[in-house]
């Protein structure tokens, strides 16, 4: 005896949306893979961010600069301050983000460095869950077809260093009066401790806070150094 199956057929125009709905989430995943491929050789012309800012403000100020022009303190003290198991993960740093959830004193970020290179070059400012979930899909991409190093160069040349001003050679003449590839250990610790909060601080005028968290940056960009922990964007000089 044959037993009959129960099949479930879902309704044309139902399938019709969902044949369609697929076809363009896959066609816009694409040309996402697509524009995070461009930018592993081209660099970013301009970010939304920076359009936002450039609107408001009338002007910005950013001039590119490859990893070979930079002191090589700067993309330590980045690491030492923003991500310092930067060359351990593959984009998401787990025990931050543990971390992160466990302490409900205060806020924590736990954004690595390639998840807000992957916010700051493709998506928009804000919270919602729409662009987490982007950011963390163009996080995996970001981290499959890039090096490390140039995920910290785009991370150093886009990153909101005042207002208005964008990248490290930017910011090194705004507070400085110097070029990037010109920064000691102490200058580069002090622009990286302004990172959480660039409008709010000052690295030229540095309050008592920002010294103290950027002495706490130099010794750990020295640490990175002396442990082998920053080889994964060290560049030949």
């Amino acid at each position: 005896m044959k037993r009959s199956r129960l099949r479930l057929r879902l309704p044309r125009p139902l399938r019709f949306v969902l044949r369609f709905a697929f076809r363009w989430a896959l066609r816009l995943a694409v040309l996402c893979l697509l524009w995070v491929l461009l930018y592993r050789f081209v660099n970013p012309p301009v970010t939304p961010y920076q359009v936002s800012e450039w609107v408001r403000l009338g002007e910005i100020r950013r001039d590119w600069v490859s990893l070979e022009e930079m002191s090589p303190w700067m993309p330590r003290a980045a690491a030492a301050a923003e991500d310092a198991h930067f060359c351990a993960h593959w984009g998401f740093d787990l025990d931050a983000i543990r971390d992160a959830m466990a302490d409900t004193s205060r806020l924590r970020g736990a954004s690595t460095i390639s998840q807000q290179v992957a916010k700051n070059a493709f998506l928009w400012q804000g919270r919602s869950w729409l662009r987490k979930g982007l950011e963390a899909g163009f996080t995996v991409l970001i981290e499959l077809t890039w090096p490390k190093a140039r995920i910290m160069e785009v991370y150093l040349n886009i990153a909101e260093m005042d207002e208005g001003v964008f990248g490290v050679e930017a910011a090194a003449q705004r507070y400085f009066d110097t070029s990037a590839v010109g920064l000691s250990l102490g200058q580069a610790a002090r622009i990286a401790a302004i990172l959480p909060d660039p409008k709010g601080r000052s690295a030229a005028r540095a309050t008592d806070f920002v010294q103290r968290r950027a002495n706490s940056i130099a010794r750990g960009a020295e640490t990175l150094l002396a442990e082998k922990r920053s080889a994964c964007f060290e560049v030949e000089r």
